[in-house]
């Protein structure tokens, strides 16, 4: 009695890879409903009340002084090794990547762009607002920082708001936000808000950034993410052009049909010897009459072959008669010489 192999989970992975892709039926993307428009209100409104506070030095600035006073990797050194490669799950090029081949993977699956050009759109709108920002304000970080308790604001820097922590909201968020099931959506969303925490911490313990630079870089990578609905159509717009273009890039590079040759017309045909100066000699196709002049010196008629010709037996001497020659035993009428003599 033979049992089949029971299949391991490595097994069904490779099995699940080695599927023809497919289009699913129904791609869920979401809207601007009216609860989105109110949490990117609040969001909106939290970012610019941070903004504020730091601009009148108020009670967050000096917050900010305590927290760099107390110096966070003097008093827990044993993990500060961990925290330096965790940080990297906020720094733009690896988390990029890593994000996007997955997402391209996806895209490949079901037969579509839009995850790719999602990513994209978030990730330009990231550079665009924040680097916008970072360089409008130029505050100082707390490595840098010139005068106790001011909020260090236009004096040439770059921290305010932090980079690392918008960028890890939004690339751990996208995943979130692409889930095609509801509960996919709320593990992802938590997922990517612990890292997203766990990150802008991590900078604040590091002393490269100042508590409220992680607050701002909070809500700037939150606005980007309830802001995608709105690019959905350019999105959309995007990924038909793009296609459409790959489909006309596809018909140019194929090879047009030869035109059928008319029948009798001589063809060129090329064989394996033939180099480029070498053109083998036209054959006529089986079945056509060669129609040709007879040559000069044939008698004008219908001409049989040689093969077709009946034999002829010659009958008598080939020589040709003359009027002069005498048949043999006939008595010559010439004189004889010295005859009468």
């Amino acid at each position: 009695m033979r049992t089949e192999r029971k299949l391991s989970r490595l097994d069904r992975v490779f099995a699940r890879l080695d599927r023809e892709p497919e289009r699913p039926a129904h791609i869920d993307v979401p809207r601007m409903s009216r609860h989105r428009v109110v949490l990117f209100s609040a969001t909106l409104a939290f970012y610019t009340a941070i903004v504020w506070a730091v601009v009148v030095s108020s009670w967050l600035v000096r917050l900010d002084w305590q927290v760099m006073f107390f110096r966070p990797y003097q008093q827990w050194p044993q993990i500060h090794a961990f925290l330096d490669y965790y940080v990297v799950l906020g720094q733009r090029g690896p988390t990029a990547v890593m994000v996007a081949a997955w997402l391209g993977w996806r895209s490949w699956r079901q037969h579509t762009l839009r995850p790719l050009l999602t990513l994209g759109a978030a990730l330009l709108l990231l550079n665009i607002t924040v680097g916008a920002a970072k360089y409008g304000m130029g505050r100082l970080g707390p490595h840098y920082a010139t005068v106790i308790g001011s909020n260090e604001m236009w004096r040439g820097g770059d921290i305010f708001p932090s980079g690392h922590t918008a960028n890890a909201v939004v690339t751990w968020g996208i995943l979130a936000y692409l889930a095609s099931t509801p509960r996919a959506r709320r593990w992802l969303s938590a997922l990517s808000a612990v890292v997203s925490l766990g990150v802008g911490l991590t900078t604040v313990y590091l002393g490269t950034h100042w508590l409220s630079d992680v607050l701002l870089g909070w809500a700037a990578g939150l606005l980007i993410l309830l802001a995608l609905p709105w690019v959905e159509p350019p999105i959309a717009r995007a990924e038909t052009a793009i296609l459409a273009l790959r489909d006309r890039l596809r018909g140019r590079r194929a090879l047009p049909m030869p035109a059928p040759a008319p029948v009798g017309a001589p063809s060129l045909v090329v064989t394996p010897r033939t180099t480029a100066k070498e053109e083998a000699p036209a054959r006529e196709p089986v079945g056509v009459t060669r129609t040709s002049r007879a040559p000069v010196y044939m008698a004008p008629g219908p001409h049989t072959s040689r093969a077709e010709r009946s034999p002829v037996t010659p009958v008598g001497s080939r020589r040709p008669s003359h009027s002069d020659r005498v048949a043999r035993g006939t008595p010559s009428a010439r004189p004889v010489a010295g005859a009468g003599s």
